[in-house]
């Protein structure tokens, strides 16, 4: 439980911190990461997800208790150095630039970020200082001990007591008072107004145009009214968040992350790779030097995938297997736990493409705009698709996503499980497709020729975006 004693000044949380990747006095890089995605890089480099929540709980709190005191006390930038903290643990703790992180440690990170240690009648954040205990030993917490705690049944706070002494305290600090996109602090709900209500709006509405379902806050005034709460609710159902209607931590973090996952992906939509080239057949191993269609539609994919995993670098879109996407490539497979060849043989291009899927199949089609503003299916790719055709013809995933949608608002049609797309052309793909031939008067094939392709566009079109189409068949 933290605390807050009125009248007394806490330490900042900021939002971005610069680390440099060695030890103080070593030529190295400096990196600028958020405050909170360096604090899950930290624990997840630090600690074992397996770990009782109480143990990874008071090992979190003392993460950011060391990082506030670095911060608080100016620790190196008042010695002349031009960062924050280090990456080495004989001086600070640890940290790998671009890995990937824990889901149980990122959520509890979420929550307590911004709390730290303290001692009582003390400003500063505590340097708590730890090391495994088993390996290694210091004056501080014992990593592994705290494990052991835990599995006895003692609260993150007694865990912390237990080694720093029962005179410490968790306090919760004082976000910048700044529109950078940090947190404010406290909880915004319906009533509350002010420039952290107009930043919500901005982004909840921006949002939407990739995720429909968020309803539009029709004025942006800054003040949080029906609307606002309604997009909020919205959001957090999406999401899997508590839907409360509150922005708390996770919420307003999690609207942060899309918006920045959205903005990116409209900018690589903008470059217009064309549908030739998403509905190229894979075939073969692709090698560096290499210059195809297909390269280009796998730098689509990876710069896709660098939106949500940061350890998966972007590159430029220009068709060319150069020495940046052999790079983003090897990324990718340490991420996935592929072999790191730096080709993309048969197996790297399903996982990526399954990768793909697990983006955008996540989310119900009645909440996600997929193929028409990532993928440029205006016309037609110039091929028949039928049942039997799989994930090598990327295609029957833009069908299956637009049949998924369809079928959803149209009982008559058989209806596609946004969690059975797979970009596979099977039995419910040929039946959804059979019955919106017959609904729309075309001869009832099963395959998607282009008339069918057509129709199918748009009616999507129409249903999505509300274009002055007739959809019902004419008697």
């Amino acid at each position: 439980m933290s605390v807050r004693i009125p009248g007394v000044t806490y330490a900042n949380i900021v939002d971005k911190i610069v680390v440099h990747l060695g030890k103080p006095d070593e030529p190295a890089e400096n990196v600028t990461i958020n405050f909170i995605d360096y604090i899950k890089n930290v624990a997840s480099s630090e600690l074992y997800p397996t770990w009782p929540e109480e143990a990874l709980r008071a090992n979190i709190y003392a993460i950011v208790s060391i990082t506030l005191n670095r911060l608080f006390t100016q620790w190196y930038r008042a010695q002349g150095y031009n960062f924050d903290i280090t990456n080495s643990t004989q001086f600070d703790q640890a940290f790998v630039k671009d890995r990937g992180t824990f889901e149980n440690v990122d959520e509890i990170v979420n929550e307590i970020f911004d709390e730290y240690i303290r001692r009582e009648g003390n400003i500063e954040p505590l340097f708590a200082q730890y090391c495994d205990g088993r390996i290694s030993q210091c004056d501080g917490m014992y990593q592994w001990g705290s494990v052991d705690l835990a599995n006895q049944g003692y609260t993150p706070l007694e865990i912390l007591q237990y080694y720093y002494g029962n005179n410490i305290e968790i306090v919760t600090a004082v976000p910048l008072d700044t529109i950078d996109g940090s947190f404010r602090g406290s909880p915004i709900s319906k009533g509350d107004s002010g420039v952290d209500v107009l930043v919500l709006q901005y982004r909840l509405n921006r949002i939407s145009n990739n995720f429909p379902a968020i309803p539009k806050i029709p004025a942006m005034t800054g003040y949080y009214g029906d609307f606002t709460e309604a997009a909020v609710t919205q959001f957090q159902t999406i999401f899997k968040l508590n839907p409360t209607g509150i922005v708390n931590r996770g919420t307003w973090y999690e609207i942060r992350h899309i918006f920045n996952a959205v903005t990116k992906i409209s900018e690589l939509a903008s470059k217009g790779l064309s549908q030739e080239n998403i509905s190229r057949q894979f075939s073969g191993i692709t090698i560096e030097g290499e210059a195809t269609p297909r390269v280009e539609l796998l730098q689509y994919f990876i710069n896709i995938l660098s939106a949500f995993y940061a350890s998966i670098p972007s590159v430029v879109l220009d068709g060319y297997f150069g020495p940046e996407t052999r790079t983003a490539i090897l990324e990718f497979q340490k991420t996935m736990n592929l072999p790191m060849t730096g080709l993309v043989d048969k197996t790297t291009w399903d996982v990526l493409f399954r990768s793909i899927l697990g983006i955008v199949t996540t989310i119900p089609p009645s909440s996600l705009s997929v193929p028409l503003e990532l993928l440029d299916i205006a016309d037609y790719p110039g091929i028949d698709y039928e049942r039997g055709m799989g994930t090598e013809y990327p295609g029957v995933f833009v069908i299956q996503e637009l049949l998924a949608y369809i079928s959803s608002n149209i009982p008559d049609i058989t209806y596609v499980p946004y969690n059975l797309i797979d970009g596979v052309f099977g039995p419910i793909t040929e039946s959804a497709v059979i019955t919106f031939q017959q609904y729309y008067g075309l001869e009832p094939t099963g395959i998607v020729d282009e008339i069918t392709w057509n129709k199918l566009v748009e009616v999507y079109r129409n249903l999505r975006y509300g274009e002055s189409i007739e959809l019902q068949l004419e008697s």
